[in-house]
């Protein structure tokens, strides 16, 4: 009996203490903690392609960055020394400092009604060269030869080639008919009972 009663005891202890708990806190026992860490909700953001785990390779550190060159900014979850935030995850930037194991990216950023240039230092392992750009320098390229060799000629380009147009309709066509054209029309409507 001496058992019964000390467990029930305890029972009853145990009760009080969580009374205790739910009137002194609003959120115990119905809310779950929500954290906002640094790396919150980056599972698979930061997360390797399949089979392409580890350490990046010898050809990503010998890649050179100079200054005005623009990056793209991607978090390797594998280096996790000079990670950028997750807001710049995935954003294009400009090289504004070259450091012996780092870059300084200037990227801009929204704030309110805002755009504020953030200057960052991300590790070369979060960054690459980026594409954005190789369109606009292989036209200006073309256009710079098509103007010298126009020059040679004693001409001026036209302007049409020099400016981009938008996707243009396509070219109308005559449709070959097959067989024998039918023209089919619709029978009178009958009320069947």
């Amino acid at each position: 009996s001496s058992t019964l009663s000390s467990s029930s005891a305890a029972s009853d202890v145990y009760k009080r203490q969580y009374q205790r708990r739910v009137r002194g806190s609003s959120s115990f026992p119905y809310k779950m903690v929500h954290s906002w860490g640094y790396r919150a909700r980056t599972r698979h953001m930061f997360a390797q392609p399949f089979r392409r785990h580890g350490f990046p390779g010898v050809s990503k550190y010998l890649v050179t960055y100079k200054r005005g060159d623009y990056v793209d900014i991607k978090g390797n979850g594998a280096v996790q020394k000079g990670m950028p935030h997750k807001y710049y995850h995935g954003r294009t930037g400009i090289v504004w400092n070259v450091t012996p194991r780092a870059v300084g990216v200037a990227v801009n950023k929204r704030v309110n009604n805002r755009i504020v240039v953030k200057r960052i230092h991300v590790r070369i392992e979060h960054v690459s060269k980026s594409r954005s750009r190789e369109e606009f320098q292989n036209r200006i390229k073309h256009i710079r030869e098509l103007r010298t060799q126009a020059k040679k000629d004693g001409k001026t380009v036209p302007k049409e080639l020099t400016k981009r147009l938008p996707t243009q309709p396509k070219a109308g066509e005559i449709v070959q008919r097959k067989g024998v054209v039918e023209t089919v029309f619709p029978s009178k409507f009958e009320f069947l009972m």
